[in-house]
């Protein structure tokens, strides 16, 4: 079916087709007869996974960033991912960059965007979680950003304010620091920062957990460009102040074996040319935590092998979301039923 629709969709400017498919996911999931007719049409066998203290009914998620307002949770739950990780959410409703900020590069199975954590904000996710309240079929994490005016010295502050906004009403919550598109962001990863930011972040959840206010796992979402060090440096970080597991990784900078004409666009790369870049983060993760938490591999997974490879290297779970754009909704159905 998805055949048939791609070339349609791929006709429409990204950003629009994107906007149509969500919006379609959310009529379908609201509806008890096309969301159960959509369930019955891509239903995989059960195959749990726990991780973080959860149980995942299989081991493929979607990504954060599909549905950044948690509107079409229900129509996505119907495709049988284990997981929709929503967001990413900031405090306040940001506009987002400028449009065009999403680019197509067919040649190379991929996407380039720089959409800047456009949403409606945290107040407007947290009602859609709370109309959601004993309908839910999947687990739901929130992927949390700061506000693109908040100097990096008190970024504390708004990850902080999302953590008890959402600590009760979501499954997980993942600490964004490795979106490119938002100036400055990834300095959160270095070490300094890093450990004052994570340090604010564990003081508040143990504030949270003493007054019983939520027990949602915390993960931390790094980026494909760190080099060793870094790397090294962002993982010592995150085992020591407590964190539950990490999120490997977001959209990268490179570009480098890319044909499109796109490939001069600004901001983060994802599909296909991701996949080598994010194993080999994969790879060196896996060796630095050494079993301590789990860890979720995301970026270039575009088939059963790839979600396969990321498994056999030592990841617990997987997400996909490019993929999703280029193999259509039936992937997370295949990839389930071929583990």
């Amino acid at each position: 079916m998805y055949s048939f629709f791609r070339p349609l969709l791929f006709r429409l400017e990204p950003e629009v087709a994107h906007q149509l498919t969500l919006q379609a996911l959310r009529l379908v999931g609201s509806i008890p007869l096309s969301n159960w007719l959509l369930t019955q049409l891509y239903k995989s066998p059960s195959k749990p996974v726990p991780a973080f203290g959860l149980t995942f009914k299989n081991p493929v998620g979607l990504a954060a960033g599909y549905d950044k307002d948690g509107i079409a949770i229900k129509g996505l739950a119907a495709l049988g991912f284990s997981h929709v990780e929503v967001g990413t959410v900031t405090p306040q409703p940001p506009p987002g960059n400028q449009k065009p900020r999403v680019f197509r590069l067919l040649e190379d199975e991929a996407v380039i965007n720089r959409m800047g954590f456009p949403g409606k904000g945290a107040d407007y996710v947290s009602h859609q979680l709370s109309v959601l309240k004993g309908q839910r079929r999947t687990v739901i994490g929130i992927n949390l950003g700061k506000n693109k005016g908040t100097p990096l010295e008190e970024a504390a502050n708004d990850y902080v304010e999302l953590m008890r906004r959402f600590m009760v009403s979501a499954d997980y919550l993942t600490i964004n620091i490795s979106s490119p598109n938002t100036v400055g962001l990834r300095r959160l990863q270095g070490r300094e920062m890093l450990e004052l930011l994570l340090g604010a972040i564990q003081k508040e959840r143990e504030t949270i957990s003493l007054g019983r206010g939520g027990h949602a796992p915390i993960l931390v979402k790094i980026a494909p460009d760190l080099n060793d060090e870094e790397l090294d440096d962002a993982i010592g970080v995150i085992l020591d102040k407590g964190m539950d597991g990490i999120i490997a990784t977001n959209t990268t900078l490179a570009r480098e074996g890319l044909r499109s004409n796109y490939l001069g666009e600004a901001g983060g790369l994802s599909g296909s040319p991701l996949r080598g870049r994010s194993e080999a983060v994969l790879r060196r993760v896996v060796k630095l935590v050494n079993g301590k938490v789990p860890i979720v591999s995301v970026g270039g997974i575009m088939s059963l092998d790839d979600a396969k490879q990321r498994l056999a290297l030592g990841a617990s779970l997987v997400q996909v979301y490019t993929g999703l754009i280029y193999r259509g909704p039936a992937l997370v159905q295949h990839i389930v039923k071929s583990l």
